[in-house]
């Protein structure tokens, strides 16, 4: 799905080339979630958008900014792992994105563990919970959903040691 059109076509030629630029990690990410939408039925895209630009304003670098347009790529299977591994993208970027895929069935204490053992995950991670924890976006879901987050996302930010931020 992701992998047609003309962000595929950019990120085939930058293989060929150089590394893909900002611009184009941003067409892959927008192109790849075009089609799905969140819990309150919004763009998802607005989700990718709102953790890269979270990072990018807490000082992130263009690797960090990379990871946060692609965090839920693959984790949505929207993006193979196959097309990680292959992409025009550095390697830390690419470590980032697989420290940020939690595994099905894989307990929140070993997916915390992986981003905190990966340089450059926590930042992404840090931006991805303030958007998830948002008190406008939360507030379009149901209570029982509301309430659930809430506490995931509260012990998700207690064990990667971000207890003091809000969101």
């Amino acid at each position: 799905m992701g992998r047609s059109g003309s962000a595929a076509a950019a990120y085939s030629r930058a293989m060929s080339e150089q590394m893909l630029t900002l611009a184009e990690v941003e067409a892959i990410a927008r192109e790849a979630h075009a089609a799905q939408r969140d819990k309150a039925g919004r763009p998802y895209v607005e989700h990718v958008a709102a953790v890269a630009e979270g990072v990018r304003a807490r000082g992130g670098s263009p690797d960090q900014i990379a990871a946060g347009w692609l965090h839920d790529a693959v984790e949505d299977d929207v993006l193979s792992r196959e097309w990680l591994q292959q992409a025009a993208l550095p390697q830390p970027v690419k470590e980032m994105v697989l420290a940020l895929t939690k595994g099905e069935g894989e307990d929140l204490e070993t997916y915390t563990r992986r981003i905190l053992a990966t340089p450059g995950a926590l930042l992404v991670k840090q931006s991805d919970l303030a958007h998830n924890s948002d008190p406008a976006r939360l507030a379009l879901l149901d209570e029982a959903t509301r309430d659930r987050l809430t506490k995931k996302y509260a012990r998700t930010r207690e064990l990667l040691g971000l207890t003091a931020e809000k969101g």
